[in-house]
């Protein structure tokens, strides 16, 4: 009896843990990126950029291996800033999105002190731009209602109400051709922080004077001018939050490959996963949405390697002034069989032994051969082989007798000739 009651029970056991299996694996597949309180402490420091800045922050940090590079360039160039320091990068392989960012030196230091901030937020906006747009709303309404966040020189701020349960916070540049960076302590701008354990990290850059001022507000250091270094904006709205690309500015700082084809004033952005350069992503959606298209293109580009290779040797038949197309043409008609028949006698003369040797060289080889097998023959019947290498020598050198001797030969030929001409006059010809 207790075996029997037993085995309902062992069943309970087994299918709770195919329950628990099955569970686990659908919370695989799902794959969160981030909780609420990381997207929180990762928007943060940035929520409160100009809508175009941020756009440009969020679009450049899926790239952050094209970012580290830009911020030693940046390093580099201390001078550089706004538009020229953007056209002066134009021949680098990072996105066009890493480029802008080269106008604002405090924002590349910014991200070059926290590289794993930078590809966590790039990641973040990858698996859910939406969800990301949506946290730096909610910031953003903390702060405004915190009273931290308002017009003023730098800046405008405006709120807006789409709808009862819906407020919309743009933020821009009071003046649109110059950018002031703001910098501020998260911790206190949005109040007490309510992720204890997920506290936000706080840049206080370099060269800021502003001490208490910066401490519990907002402060601003030199404005940047620019014209068309920032081409990203912020298209807001709750659970419709994305970036998008300003295409008439885009092209008129992108130069070369980078510009973009568009009739359209205004276009999504679309990650390229070819300007990752091999940085892997987080989570399994990405991974699926993006490496499979990596992976393709370097199947292609083995990928512009061979089409680069292509390229290099029709490159160098330019300069050398020879062209495929062409050789096949001169290969036709009579040029054709002019060259085969070079190429037949050039076969024949070595089938002959007429390789361009020396006699020293072709008489030494031909005594080493003899020689070597003369010594190998001996072992089995030396008088034959000697007798047959001595005819076999005999009838060659006949045969070869005065065919290195080209004016021999020629004067033979004519008084040959001038003995036919004789007997033709003295009648020879008629009697035979």
């Amino acid at each position: 009896m207790r075996k029997l009651l037993a085995i309902p029970g062992k069943l309970f056991l087994i299918v709770a843990m195919l329950y628990l299996s099955l569970g686990a694996a659908q919370a695989q597949d799902q794959d969160p990126t981030f909780s609420e309180a990381e997207l929180d402490q990762m928007m943060a420091p940035i929520a409160l950029y100009p809508d175009s800045l941020l756009a440009q922050i969020l679009m450049a940090a899926t790239y952050p291996a094209d970012v580290a590079e830009a911020v030693k360039w940046s390093a580099d160039n201390p001078d550089q800033e706004g538009d020229a320091a953007v056209e002066a990068v134009q021949d680098k392989s990072w996105d066009p999105s890493v480029m802008s960012l080269v106008a604002f030196p405090q924002v590349l230091t910014m991200m070059g002190e926290q590289p794993d901030w930078v590809q966590n937020v790039g990641d973040a906006f990858l698996a859910d731009s939406e969800t990301v747009m949506d946290t730096v709303q909610k910031l953003r309404n903390k702060a405004n209602d915190e009273g931290n966040l308002e017009s003023s020189e730098q800046q405008t701020v405006v709120v807006e109400q789409p709808s009862a349960t819906e407020t919309i916070i743009v933020i821009e540049p009071a003046q649109p051709q110059v950018i002031y960076v703001p910098t501020y302590n998260p911790t206190y701008i949005y109040g007490p922080w309510w992720w204890p354990r997920y506290t936000p990290w706080y840049y206080y850059p370099p060269g800021y004077g502003f001490g208490t001022a910066v401490w519990r507000g907002i402060g601003f250091g030199i404005g940047i001018g620019i014209g068309n270094a920032l081409w990203g904006g912020c298209h807001w709205g709750r659970g419709r939050g994305r970036v998008d690309i300003n295409v008439n500015r885009y092209n008129n700082i992108n130069i070369g490959n980078n510009r973009m084809n568009s009739n359209n004033r205004n276009s999504n952005w679309k990650h390229n996963s070819n300007n990752r350069k091999g940085v892997p992503y987080k989570d399994k959606r990405s991974r699926e949405q993006y490496g499979n298209k990596r992976d393709g293109a370097s199947n292609r580009q083995d990928y512009r390697g061979r089409d680069a290779q292509r390229d290099q040797a029709r490159n160098t038949l330019d300069k050398r002034g020879t062209s495929p197309s062409e050789g096949r043409k001169d290969l036709k008609g009579s040029g054709g069989d002019k060259a085969r028949s070079s190429v037949n006698k050039a076969n024949r003369d070595v089938a002959q032994g007429k390789t361009g040797l020396n006699n020293k060289s072709k008489g030494q080889a031909t005594n080493r051969t003899t020689g070597q097998n003369r010594n190998t023959a001996s072992t089995r019947n030396t008088g034959q082989t000697r007798k047959t290498s001595s005819n076999y020598s005999s009838s060659r050198n006949n045969a070869l007798k005065n065919s290195g001797n080209a004016n021999r030969s020629r004067q033979s030929t004519s008084r040959g000739h001038s003995s036919s001409q004789r007997m033709s006059r003295s009648g020879g010809g008629r009697r035979r």
